[in-house]
């Protein structure tokens, strides 16, 4: 098996954030430490137009949210000495998975019977 190059998946996952934590902000979304505070515009007209595009603004902003907390916990692993090991079964993650999806948290078996 090859060796699991940590710093540079944590260079890129901290590039990741970055554009994530970015974009966040583009989108009015304030990050304090590690709470996350949406704010929207009371001026939204309570129309059916208004309504769906306040439901999609909060749909992108909370799988950007997800999508945050999913790298910073993948950094945490790293840090912890966890990273690579399947949550479920504690087997390797095989590094062709590591380079395709930083964030995984379970190996291929394990992720195929969550379905």
């Amino acid at each position: 098996m090859a060796e699991v190059d940590y710093e540079g998946i944590r260079a890129q996952l901290q590039t990741e954030l970055e554009a994530v934590e970015h974009q966040l902000k583009e989108h009015g979304v304030e990050l304090d430490g590690d709470g996350i505070e949406v704010s929207v515009d009371e001026g939204f007209a309570d129309s059916a137009q208004a309504t769906t595009e306040r439901s999609e603004f909060l749909a992108l902003v909370d799988q950007l949210r997800t999508q945050r907390a999913d790298i910073v916990e993948a950094i945490e692993r790293i840090n912890e000495g966890t990273y690579s090991k399947c949550e479920n079964c504690g087997n390797e993650i095989p590094l062709e998975r590591l380079e395709a999806r930083p964030t995984a948290r379970l190996c291929v078996t394990c992720a195929q019977q969550q379905g």
